[in-house]
């Protein structure tokens, strides 16, 4: 009988954990997570006798996509290298176990430590559990945050900078590159064209912090996920991909469905020394909705061979993409003026 992938991933983990680890050992309760939607991730424990389980979790990451073009985008190696630098800083990011190399026979990728808690944002934002970390998260937000923003980037040169006409042009080219049309479309891509940011001094973007990419336990949050799309850049993205709708889960607050942008904003001065710029997160809150629509574009029109639609997932996807489209028209409509 033929070995099951979760069989040829422990057997291969294995040879990788012992050298990592120093004595050889058992990979145990290796399951597929749900989360990740880019990479293959596996949760597991390592079993060493005479010594207490430690939980791990194991990044496949997949190669490069070509179609993605100037968008910027880590391998593995360089995924892991960035959240030792971010965890060095003082951010809570997964500490790295091993990164894979060649040999190993699992692709590229890293393990992890594997951080108890809860990602999934409608549990975040629903169950009682999590009521006190509700009350907390915003600020915790703006901490890390502040945190990322200056952690020291020497040694990742394998970081992008981008300016936000470079993104606007990059996302721009992928939308060319998927054939989708569409009105709001093409109305999104103009505002954002008209209303460029003047540039700031740069510094590390994790540019996916949000709901969801936040390992969350009863007293807030532990741990920052996913850094696979991190970049130099203005300050004020992350601030508001974190306050864009789509993120909020269905909760009532604008930051991450949990909080309020007071409370985001205080703690981010605070410990950051510098000012929050309310117009410049707007913008970029407007940029995340674009980018999220074109992102749903692009899945929405991936096909087969055959020229049928990919799968039912794919396309569900796709139809989402009037979500962020009618999210950034309410948020860049002029305020109505009263009689």
């Amino acid at each position: 009988m033929a070995a099951s992938p979760s069989d040829e991933v422990a057997a291969a983990l294995g040879p990788v954990l012992a050298r990592r680890f120093g004595s050889p050992g058992e990979v145990r309760g290796l399951q597929r997570l749900t989360a990740g939607g880019t990479k293959a991730t596996w949760a597991f424990d390592w079993i060493t006798p005479g010594e207490s389980p430690r939980p791990l979790i194991l990044q496949q990451t997949p190669a490069r996509d070509a179609a993605a073009g100037a968008v910027p985008k880590l391998n593995g190696p360089q995924e892991a290298a960035l959240m030792q630098a971010a965890r060095a800083a003082g951010t809570p990011a997964p500490v790295v176990e091993a990164v894979l190399g060649p040999g190993d026979g699992l692709g590229e990728g890293y393990v992890t430590g594997r951080v108890a808690g809860e990602t999934l944002g409608r549990r975040i934002l629903r169950d009682e559990a999590f009521a006190a970390a509700r009350g907390r998260m915003a600020t915790q937000c703006g901490e890390i945050l502040a945190t990322i923003h200056r952690t020291p980037t020497v040694g990742l040169s394998f970081l992008q900078g981008l300016t936000p006409a470079q993104e606007l042009a990059a996302y721009r080219a992928l939308l060319d590159g998927c054939g989708v049309r569409h009105a709001a479309l093409d109305h999104a891509v103009a505002w954002i064209g008209r209303h460029l940011p003047p540039p700031v001094p740069p510094a590390l973007v994790h540019a996916d912090f949000r709901t969801g990419n936040l390992v969350v336990g009863p007293e807030g949050v532990r741990c920052v996920l996913d850094w696979e799309i991190a970049r130099i850049g203005d300050p004020m993205q992350d601030l508001g991909v974190l306050c864009m709708r789509t993120w909020r889960f269905g909760g009532a607050g604008e930051v991450g469905g949990f909080g309020a942008r007071e409370a985001l904003y205080a703690a981010y001065e605070s410990a950051s020394g510098q000012r929050v710029d309310p117009l410049r997160v707007r913008f970029w809150e407007a940029f995340a909705n674009l980018k999220w629509a074109i992102a749903c574009a692009r899945r929405g029109s991936q096909k087969r061979p055959d020229g049928r639609v990919a799968s039912l997932e794919l396309a569900a996807i796709g139809r989402r993409m009037e979500e962020p489209l009618w999210d950034f028209l309410n948020l860049v409509a002029p305020p109505e003026v009263s009689p």
